[in-house]
């Protein structure tokens, strides 16, 4: 039965809400294997320790700027119309936005989506944080933190279009753009085989990106078809503002139709909490005391409010957003590496100095792909 008819027959809602679930699945499960984590991979970076979470990063980050703009360019998809281009953007929201989520992620021990993978294979701290996180950023787009929000991005703002596309600002073009993500691409192929990074890194990370690819190509075609009177929106994966209609649909509107947004993040949880059942890695985990408590709803909170006021988190801008080169998203990736860096250096590092012992493990080690399985 062909894709177009059976989109047809389940109507633009229930589309978008299938294909989220699916395209959520995907990705939840490979970032589990490769343990994808942009707070590890920037660790790793502003320690000068390679272990591998870098080149994970990279491969992830690489592939989803070639699959869409690959898509892009030979007309399978069309991003013109997505909100990171379309809409009038805030720079001044980026780079805060960007610098307090960067903060965040590292005092909180993971970005939003690895929270929600890390939460799927029952770890507490990560379900309370994300709560904390989904409900902050809810408080952010409607609530007592809007107006700070709206203060905040009205600093510095520009024009949707050509104003916000790097490709036309820059002049590039297509090809100039796929060559980039080529040249990251060969980057990460090598620093792999020099760090001899196990094939659930490498491969895993390409599937995660190859899902931003996905959601590009699939809610543009959704946006084709026009099954429905009110034009689809074009998006890919993003954490902040889908953790927020997630938490209120359940709470006060369940019966409002779905969404891509509504399906990706069961999608993303069910795929991490398989990948873990099938792997063993089940685990309940808890916070080791108050004192660390304080730190992880801190840094969900920073997290919340920086990554609704950037409109983007460390997938929504520093993958989907990248990957249709928007500038704003380009200036908030950049001070999330920013920001997350320094807060490392004088956080955990100098903690680290203090106890004369590590305090801040990057995160669970890629798996070897020949003994991650057991029967």
């Amino acid at each position: 039965m062909p894709l177009e008819s059976i989109l047809e027959s389940l109507g633009q809602a229930k589309a978008l809400a299938g294909g989220g679930l699916i395209i959520g699945f995907v990705f939840g499960f490979f970032a589990q294997r490769s343990r994808f984590c942009l707070r590890s991979a920037t660790i790793e970076f502003s320690r000068g320790a390679p272990g591998g979470k870098l080149t994970v990063w990279l491969f992830a980050f690489a592939t989803a700027l070639l699959s869409t703009q690959a898509l892009i360019a030979l007309g399978q998809a069309d991003v013109s119309a997505a909100r990171q281009l379309a809409a009038r953007g805030s720079l001044s929201g980026a780079a805060i936005g960007g610098a307090l989520f960067g903060i965040g992620m590292i005092l909180a021990r993971g970005c939003s989506s690895r929270l929600l993978v890390l939460a799927a294979q029952g770890n507490l701290r990560s379900v309370l944080s994300g709560l904390v996180f989904a409900v902050t950023a809810q408080a952010a787009w409607t609530g007592v933190l809007a107006p700070l929000r709206e203060l905040i991005s009205a600093w510095w703002t520009v024009e949707g279009g050509a104003a916000r596309d790097l490709i036309a600002i820059t002049g590039i073009g297509r090809g100039g753009a796929l060559l980039f993500a080529a040249v990251w691409l060969a980057a990460a192929v090598r620093w792999a085989w020099h760090q001899r990074v196990p094939a659930w890194g490498w491969a895993g990370a390409i599937m995660v990106g190859l899902a931003i690819g996905a959601a590009w190509w699939f809610t543009s075609y959704v946006a084709l078809l026009g099954l429905d009177a009110e034009a689809a929106p074009v998006q890919a994966l993003s954490f902040t503002g889908p953790s927020a209609e997630v938490l209120t649909r359940v709470l006060f509107a369940p019966s409002k139709p779905p969404t891509f947004d509504l399906g990706l993040v069961p999608g993303v949880f069910l795929g991490s909490f398989l990948a873990a059942a099938l792997f063993r890695e089940l685990k309940l985990e808890g916070f080791a005391g108050g004192a660390s408590m304080r730190r992880y709803l801190v840094g969900a909170v920073l997290m919340g409010f920086g990554g609704m006021l950037a409109g983007g988190c460390a997938v929504g801008a520093g993958l989907s957003g990248a990957a249709v080169f928007t500038v704003t998203s380009w200036v908030t990736l950049s001070c999330m590496w920013g920001a997350a860096a320094l807060t490392d250096h004088w956080v955990d590092r100098r903690a680290e100095r203090l106890a004369a012992q590590p305090v801040a493990a990057l995160d669970q080690a890629v798996p070897q792909f020949s003994r991650s399985f057991r029967a």
